[in-house]
C-alpha cells in the first residue's frame, strides 16, 4: 500500500498520518526544536551499530557529526499511534482474499508459507529502513530519503556499471508503485461489484456485475478529485471503522458449523501454488509503509526495534491474515470465493450488511490508494503537457488544477476500463500481487543490501548475507515469473470462457 515517496497514503487504504499536509520536511541546521515540534535525529553509525533516535543519548558525546537534525515533525506519533497506522495500512481487500490463497496452497501448507512468507516481507522492510539510514547518513542534504531515491542512492555506491543503471532503478521502483496501487485501484471496482451484485441479487432481478461498477464510478471519481490528503483522512477514519465491522462479522461467520480438516487438502498442488504466492504478496505488500512511519514518530527507534512497532504490528497481520485464510477454506473448501465475503449467506442480512460495509469502506479507501500514483506521475505529465511551467511551478499551479482533474479522471477510467475487462475478483488479486507487488517487497531492498555491503571497501561481506540476501531475491524473482504467468493464463481462461479457473472463482 503506501508510497514512501508521499508522507501518507493506504495502501490498501488507509492514512499514515492524518494531517500529512503539515508534514514538511526542511534540514535543521542549529535552532533547537520548539515546545509544539519533535526534532528527528538522523541515524549515525555508532560503534557499528544504527541509532535512529531522538534521545539525548543520541548527543552526549559533544561531537556535532554524531548527530544531525535533518527534519521537523508537527504532532509526531507515538508507539501505539504508529501500530494502528501500520495496521490499517496493512489491512486491507487482500485479508479476504486469504481464504482463496489457502485453497490454491491447501490448510496445511498456506499457514506454513503464510509465515515464511511474512518472515520475508518483513525482513525485507528492515533492510529497507537500513539502506535508507545509511543512504541519509551519507546524504549532503542529510534528509531521509522515501523508497525510490533510496534504491537509487544505493545503486549510486555501486561500481560504474551499476552507478550507471540508478535512475533507471529509481523509475522501476516508481513505475511498480504506481502499477500496484492502481492495480489495487482495479481490484477494489472488481471488489465492490461483486459484493453489491450479492446483496441486490436477492431484492431485484440479477444485472451483470460490471452494471455495478459502473454504478460505484461516479463516487470513486468525485474522490479522486479531492488533492489534499487533509481532506482524505477523516474519509480513512470512517474507512477503518468499517473495515474493523466487517473483519469482526467475516470471522464470526467462517467460525461456525466448520467440517473437520481431513476434508480439505492439505497440499493443493504444484499448479496452484503460484496463485497463493500472488494473492499472498498481495495481501503482504506494504513496503511503502516503513520509512514515512519511522520517520513521523516521536521516538523512531522504537519503530525498527527487535519488540517495536514493525515487529509487532506485522505479527497481528500474519495472524489475522493466517485466521482468515485458515477458516475461511477449512469452512467453504473449494467454493471459497476469490474474497470470503462473496461466501457469507446472501439471504442473511447480518451478512448483507457486511458486505455493504465493506463495500463502501473500499469506496472510501480508493482515493488514498490513488494519491500515490497521482504524486508519482502528474509532476512528469504537467511539464510535458506545460513545459513553460519547468521554470515557474508556484505561479503556475493554480491554472493548472482543471488539467490535472483531468488528468486525475483519465486514470480512474483506465482503472474502471480494466476492471470491467477482468472482473474475477481472485484472479486480479494475484495478478497484482505477481507482476509488481513481489518486485518491491522482495527484490529491490536485498538487492540495495547487497550494493551497500560490496560498496564498502572497509568491511569483508560475509557468505551468509550474500546468500540470505539472493534467496530473498530468487524467492522474488520466481514468485512474478510463475505468478503472473499463471495468473495471465486463468484471466485468458476467464476472457475466452475455456477450461478451468484456479483462482478466479
Amino acid at each position: 500500500m503506501v508510497s514512501a515517496q508521499v508522507k501518507s497514503s493506504n495502501v490498501d487504504g488507509q492514512s499514515v498520518a492524518d494531517s500529512a499536509d503539515e508534514l514538511r520536511p526542511t534540514v535543521t541546521v542549529s535552532s533547537p526544536p520548539s515546545t509544539e515540534e519533535e526534532c528527528i535525529i538522523i541515524p549515525v553509525k555508532k560503534s557499528g551499530k544504527y541509532n535512529t533516535s531522538s534521545d539525548s543519548s543520541d548527543t552526549e558525546s559533544g561531537d556535532p557529526d554524531q548527530s544531525v537534525t535533518i527534519h521537523t515533525v508537527k504532532n509526531p506519533t507515538s508507539w501505539c499511534e504508529t501500530l494502528l497506522h501500520l495496521l490499517r495500512g496493512n489491512v486491507g481487500s487482500g485479508v479476504f482474499a486469504m481464504g482463496d490463497a489457502f485453497h490454491n496452497a491447501g490448510l496445511v501448507v498456506g499457514p506454513i508459507l503464510t509465515l515464511l512468507l511474512a518472515v520475508a516481507c518483513v525482513h525485507s522492510q528492515h533492510i529497507l529502513l537500513k539502506c535508507a539510514r545509511v543512504v541519509a547518513r551519507k546524504s549532503p542534504s542529510k534528509k531521509t530519503p522515501d523508497f525510490a531515491d533510496t534504491v537509487r542512492e544505493c545503486f549510486e555506491t555501486g561500481p560504474p556499471s551499476i552507478k550507471k543503471r540508478a535512475e533507471t532503478a529509481k523509475m522501476l521502483v516508481n513505475l511498480f508503485l504506481c502499477i500496484t496501487q492502481l492495480g489495487f485501484c482495479c481490484v477494489y471496482f472488481v471488489f465492490i461489484a461483486n459484493n453489491m451484485k450479492q446483496v441486490m441479487d436477492e431484492y431485484i432481478p440479477a444485472l451483470d456485475v460490471r452494471v455495478y461498477m459502473a454504478l460505484a464510478l461516479p463516487p470513486i471519481l468525485f474522490s479522486s478529485w479531492i488533492r489534499s490528503l487533509k481532506y482524505l483522512a477523516p474519509v480513512s477514519g470512517v474507512a477503518n471503522l468499517l473495515m474493523a465491522v466487517g473483519l469482526a462479522v467475516t470471522l464470526y461467520f467462517s467460525s461456525q458449523d466448520l467440517p473437520a480438516v481431513t476434508e480439505r487438502k492439505a497440499f493443493a498442488g504444484w499448479s496452484t501454488l503460484p496463485l497463493f504466492f500472488g494473492t499472498a504478496i498481495y495481501a503482504f505488500e506494504g513496503i511503502g509503509l516503513v520509512l514515512p512511519l519511522q520517520n513521523e514518530m516521536k521516538k523512531p527507534k522504537k519503530f525498527a526495534a527487535p519488540a517495536g512497532v514493525l515487529n509487532i504490528g506485522m505479527t497481528m497481520v500474519t495472524i489475522l491474515f493466517t485466521a482468515i485464510g485458515f477458516l475461511g477454506y477449512l469452512k467453504y473448501g473449494e467454493n471459497v470465493a476469490g474474497s470470503v465475503t462473496l461466501n457469507l449467506p446472501q439471504d442473511n442480512v447480518l451478512a448483507q450488511g457486511v458486505k455493504l460495509v465493506v463495500s463502501v469502506a473500499m469506496i472510501l479507501t480508493y482515493a488514498l490508494q490513488f494519491y500515490v500514483p497521482i504524486e508519482i506521475l502528474w509532476p512528469s505529465v504537467r511539464l510535458m503537457v506545460f513545459p513553460q511551467d519547468a521554470d515557474k511551478p508556484e505561479k503556475a499551479a493554480k491554472p493548472r488544477a482543471l488539467a490535472e482533474t483531468f488528468f486525475r479522471t483519465a486514470l480512474v477510467l483506465l482503472t474502471f476500463t480494466l476492471a470491467e475487462i477482468v472482473p474475477q475478483l481472485g484472479l486480479a488479486i494475484s495478478f497484482v500481487g505477481a507482476l509488481s507487488s513481489s518486485a518491491l517487497a522482495l527484490m529491490f531492498p536485498p538487492l540495495c543490501e547487497l550494493i551497500l555491503a560490496f560498496s564498502n571497501k572497509e568491511k569483508k561481506v560475509s557468505a551468509g548475507l550474500v546468500v540470505k540476501d539472493l534467496a530473498i531475491i530468487l524467492l522474488g524473482v520466481l514468485g512474478t515469473i510463475t505468478g503472473t504467468y499463471f495468473s495471465l493464463r486463468d484471466i485468458y481462461y476467464a476472457l475466452t470462457d475455456q477450461g478451468q479457473i484456479a483462482g478466479g472463482h
